[in-house]
């Protein structure tokens, strides 16, 4: 479903998040657990359990991606596009509050379920999952950071510009092509966007599920939100 979009302001920003991105290729050569691209995925796992247990896949890229820890009382789902221009702004400015104060110290589990809107976040999101798992996160946070530079420059084509953020992440051309021609992880990507879609009734980005105590089926909420509003919304569940 089309959301309008509003401008980001990605000033000084801009030149960290390169600078952060070129220690990725570094980080990358020390972890062995590179994703293939190349290996059929065996089936995803049902939308349902995305939240709560790892899904049996035998590709490293169709692995869940989270951060915080698995037993917190409450898990948050993101449903989120790496097109989205409130997915950026929920990710510039509450986010990183959202990590220190409730990730981090072990309230809330999170957990990031790719919902792409359109070809381009498709193809960013295929990007991400090739890397590591531990650098996925730190990878979307740059994305949502740049977006303005690689997804909507006009003097800049989409793809070419996310092949420069995959390079500055240790992605070369070469590696970016076999990922972005790869149509068994766009399939699953994909599947999982109608599981999301069929099971949770999602239509618009970000959109967020939590589920704790309270709410042990989860809360739902879409829409970029402060972080009093996140936690107000989080009080639902937990």
């Amino acid at each position: 479903m089309p959301l309008s979009r509003r401008a980001i302001v990605v000033s000084s920003a801009t030149g960290l998040v390169v600078a952060g991105l070129a220690g990725f290729a570094w980080l990358r050569s020390t972890n062995k657990a590179v994703a293939p691209v190349t290996d059929a995925p065996a089936a995803p796992a049902p939308a349902a359990a995305v939240a709560s247990t790892p899904a049996a896949a035998t590709n490293p890229a169709e692995t869940p991606r989270s951060i915080g820890s698995a037993s917190a009382p409450i898990t948050v789902t993101e449903f989120f596009s790496l097109t989205c221009t409130h997915c950026a702004a929920f990710m510039r400015d509450t986010f990183p509050t959202i990590k220190s104060m409730l990730i981090d110290t072990g309230k809330v589990h999170w957990v990031f379920v790719d919902y792409p809107l359109d070809k381009i976040a498709l193809t960013a999101a295929m990007v991400a999952r090739s890397l590591p798992a531990d650098l996925y996160e730190p990878f979307v946070e740059a994305l949502y950071q740049n977006q303005l530079h690689w997804a909507f420059n006009s003097d800049l084509d989409p793809i070419e510009g996310l092949a420069q953020e995959a390079a500055l992440a240790g992605i070369p051309r070469s590696e970016f092509d076999m990922i972005t021609a790869n149509t068994d992880l766009q399939n699953w990507v994909l599947q999982e966007r109608t599981e999301a879609t069929n099971n949770y009734n999602i239509d618009a980005t970000p959109t967020f599920r939590a589920a704790g105590p309270k709410a042990p089926q989860g809360q739902q909420q879409s829409g970029e939100m402060s972080y009093d509003e996140f936690t107000a919304f989080l009080a639902t569940a937990g």
